[in-house]
């Protein structure tokens, strides 16, 4: 299943030896990897990235998934395992689209201190034994949680709550008069407001999952054209499952979307 993998080394040179062990695990057939990078963190506390992989850079294509997770540990995380109020908002939302939990970027904050390192990788392992057992001898600790679409369901229990609220206050603003209805309809239009921000957030999600599948496909394509055998079948079965997975994720997002645009036009 396709995982999120924190794999932290006490150096920047085990580290990379651990990135090689990774793309070894790969070159093999134990592991399908999509995206790569080593980070570090100074003495400041600052996270870097100081090797981005040559399969999905990060900050394209598949990558976005591993430079979210980048960007969110170089921002402040206390805030979105905490309280989950100010700018730790905007980064829940990043935590929801790139299908990891807060509790996970908290685990890997407290355990890559100063002057340590990790290899940030998506990868799509069918057994955990081949990653765990390639970096205990580098002394690689490996943090890994599955990937969710958390974010996808709750697109459409938010439109479905935005517009049951929305004919709730038509109804009542049609039996008001006066000062009170010029209330209302100014609720109405602030949850308008709100509808068409969901709207344009579907429309996107919608656009970088198509990118996102795609470009595992072509990952996966790329090794399967080089693969045999039983490594070959096992590849394109993947492609054959991400190809539904995306489909139903596809009708799923479309839906919440027709369900914004009817909303609006209540």
């Amino acid at each position: 299943m396709d995982r999120m993998l924190v794999i932290i080394f006490d150096d920047e040179r085990k580290a990379y030896e651990g990135s090689k062990a990774l793309q070894d695990l790969a070159n093999e057939g134990s592991i399908n990897l999509y995206s790569k990078a080593v980070i570090g963190r100074d003495a400041n506390g600052k996270v870097v990235v100081r090797q981005s992989g040559d399969m999905g850079p990060v900050g394209t294509g598949v990558g976005l998934l591993t430079g979210t997770l980048i960007g969110l540990l170089g921002g402040p995380v206390g805030v979105v395992v905490g309280a989950g109020v100010g700018t730790g908002v905007g980064m829940l939302a990043d935590l929801a689209r790139a299908g990891i939990s807060a509790d996970f970027l908290g685990e890997i904050e407290r355990n890559l201190g100063p002057g340590k390192a990790a290899v940030v990788a998506e990868v799509w392992e069918e057994w955990m034994l081949p990653v765990d057992t390639r970096m205990e001898p580098l002394g690689g600790v490996v943090f890994r949680r599955t990937r969710g679409e958390v974010i996808d369901s709750q697109f459409n229990t938010d439109v479905k709550a935005g517009k049951a609220e929305i004919a709730e206050l038509k109804a009542e603003r049609d039996q008001a008069v006066g000062a009170a209805r010029d209330r209302l309809q100014a609720k109405i239009d602030a949850a308008k407001t709100r509808m068409q921000k969901m709207q344009d957030d579907i429309q996107a999600r919608i656009e970088s999952s198509e990118k996102e599948a795609e470009a595992k496909i072509k990952s996966l394509q790329e090794q399967a054209d080089k693969a045999k055998g039983d490594r070959k079948a096992k590849i394109e079965k993947r492609i054959a499952e991400i190809r539904t997975e995306q489909a139903k994720r596809r009708d799923q997002l479309k839906q919440a979307l027709e369900d914004a645009r009817e909303a609006l036009k209540m």
